[in-house]
């Protein structure tokens, strides 16, 4: 370990506006970057969503306000079936590659990595820079794709080959080149960003900064980076290998020219299925943060909370054929496949008993980013529970590529990435912005969100198991369906409210950032670093490198009379300088 320069903290002069807000090499700067970007994504993402999910509740009817949309993607406001596989397609493509990943990764990484570990700045700041401007040249290439002839990619988020590697199979030219592009791109961006977060967290945290000292929160980024950095070039290849397919002429996925289509879906579900969890850890290290601050406890296991994320990075590279249960494969194969996927249940039991644990007892605090955090883990064992019975085959056989698995990811990933970056923003914001977000607004939110959320996934697992298929136009075709219809009604009503919902989060967010109430260095009363450092940090973040004596969740320490004791607050011999 080394210690950051202290001569860093240069005679810092206000830099102009281009190098303070566009081109600035400040990581708390680029988280920012990051959750902005993000956020418009997020919109449109969300739009997405609800265009699908009107045409399944009233299938061939007007969208009010929509009739000006002009074709092929709307139809005198009728939403047509070509556009109605782009919405889907790019509903997940940009929450997964564009909301989720960005904001849990770019941003909280950026904004916290260098201020919990007592470090200035990233190791590199110019390249930190670099991945923030190579991330959004992917989400300008990616939105164009809506504007090509042809239309943006149709073929599902996984984009499964020969669909997605032969034009003449979905009508869609360029848009799905450039979906191709514009991941390959996002994939660069990802991979400057985790080479920094890497020699960041391993060489420059600051004295007494132990590996088990570190917040769980750096543990789930740092693992979160060793994950991208595996798994990235796996599908950057894959889709190299795409795009040759598409325009240069060859077969590796298509059968007539002697190309394997399974090879496509090993291809994209080895890096797929690590994805879910670089999606997901994160949003673990978040919500232990969370959890152990407002339960003014210490985190319950630490040093098992951080096994068991390695032990889930670990699992999640030998999962992948999981996915693939039906495609044809080999009863062994398939069985190992069964057992490794319920095996990684194992750790994550871990957490959740873990967190429980650390509630148990605690002198609880109902704040706005404690509900989000609460929700995370419910919302995330509902969603861990559910997957129990795919990873079984003979129960997967039955519920495959129908709602049921709809509800899952979303119950994972909805319930459980958004919940935690809610409530990480909420914690975060008064050190992003030196402001506080409204509570009053912040917990009429989380409570709506919480009702709606529920509201719009939990039906469909009743939608799942009643055989309703994922990726259908219209349920009215079927008329084993039309029995399910008014589920269909309920869960689009819930959906629309759950968006319209996010309003007042977008209100609340850009009304304090301008007029919320100052907040207090450590508004909390948290032990990490970055509370240590002034609200909001200037550039270089400390006066003088913090040194550290003990670990970050010593809440209500028998040592001190307040029930918080910081990592840097010297107490003599009974402190523990590790080295």
């Amino acid at each position: 370990m080394t210690e950051a320069a202290p001569a860093h903290a240069e005679a810092h002069h206000e830099p102009g506006f281009v190098r303070k807000y566009l081109f600035s090499t400040d990581h708390k700067m680029i988280g920012k970057q990051f959750l902005t970007v993000s956020l418009f994504m997020l919109i449109i993402g969300g739009g997405l969503a609800m265009l699908v999910r009107w045409q399944l509740a009233w299938p061939g009817s007007v969208i009010p306000g929509m009739g000006w949309v002009p074709e092929p993607y709307m139809v005198q406001g009728t939403i047509s079936p070509a556009f109605y596989n782009t919405a889907f397609t790019m509903h997940a493509t940009i929450m997964i590659f564009f909301v989720v990943m960005p904001i849990l990764v770019g941003c909280f990484g950026n904004f916290l990595i260098p201020l919990m570990i007592g470090a200035r700045d990233m190791a590199f700041p110019v390249l930190n820079m670099l991945s923030f401007w190579v991330a959004l040249l992917s989400g300008i290439l990616m939105l164009a794709g809506f504007v090509v002839p042809g239309g943006h990619a149709s073929g599902g988020w996984t984009s499964y080959a020969p669909l997605s590697a032969v034009p003449a199979y979905t009508g869609v030219d360029w848009g799905q080149n450039l979906w191709c592009i514009s991941i390959i791109v996002l994939g660069i961006s990802s991979l400057m960003g985790s080479i920094n977060y890497i020699t960041t967290i391993i060489n420059m945290r600051a004295p007494g900064m132990t590996w088990f000292r570190m917040p769980l929160v750096i543990w789930s980024l740092f693992i979160t980076a060793i994950l991208l950095l595996l798994a990235l070039p796996v599908l950057t290849a894959a889709l190299g290998m795409l795009l040759m397919d598409r325009m240069a002429g060859t077969s590796f996925f298509i059968p007539k020219g002697g190309g394997q289509p399974l090879l496509w879906q090993h291809l994209f579900w080895f890096f797929g299925h690590p994805e879910v969890y670089i999606m997901i850890l994160p949003a673990m290290g978040i919500a232990s943060d969370l959890l152990a601050t407002f339960s003014r406890k210490p985190i319950f296991g630490y040093k098992a909370m951080a096994y068991s994320m390695i032990g889930i990075a670990f699992l999640g590279w030998i999962v992948w054929g999981h996915h693939m249960f039906q495609s044809g494969m080999s009863p062994a194969l398939g069985t190992s496949f069964m057992i490794s996927t319920m095996v990684i249940g194992v750790p994550s039991a871990i957490k959740v008993f873990n967190w429980l644990g650390t509630l148990w007892g605690g002198s609880i605090r109902f704040t706005t980013a404690m509900l989000h955090a609460l929700a995370f883990v419910s919302m995330f064992l509902i969603g861990g529970l559910s997957g129990i019975f795919m990873a079984s085959t003979p129960v997967d056989i039955f519920i495959h590529d129908t709602y049921f698995i709809v509800a899952h990811i979303h119950y994972v990933l909805f319930g459980g990435s958004l919940f935690a970056i809610f409530g990480g923003i909420t914690y975060w914001f008064p050190k992003m912005y030196g402001r506080m977000m409204n509570e009053t607004l912040g917990k009429i939110h989380f409570f709506l969100t919480f009702i709606f959320f529920n509201g719009t996934f939990f039906p469909m697992h009743i939608l799942g198991i009643g055989g309703h298929m994922r990726r259908i136009f219209n349920p009215e075709y079927y008329d084993f369906l039309k029995p399910l219809q008014p589920v269909n009604h309920f869960i689009t009503v819930n959906a629309l409210c759950l968006g319209a919902t996010q309003f007042i989060f977008a209100f609340n967010y850009y009304y304090s950032l301008y007029k919320g109430k100052k907040a207090e260095q450590n508004p909390w009363k948290a032990n990490t670093l970055e509370w240590v450092a002034a609200t909001p940090p200037p550039h270089g973040n400390f006066d003088a490198i913090p040194t550290v004596f003990r670990g970050p969740y010593e809440y209500s320490s028998p040592l001190v009379t307040e029930d918080w004791l910081p990592q840097n607050r010297d107490l003599g011999p009974a402190s523990g300088l590790a080295h």
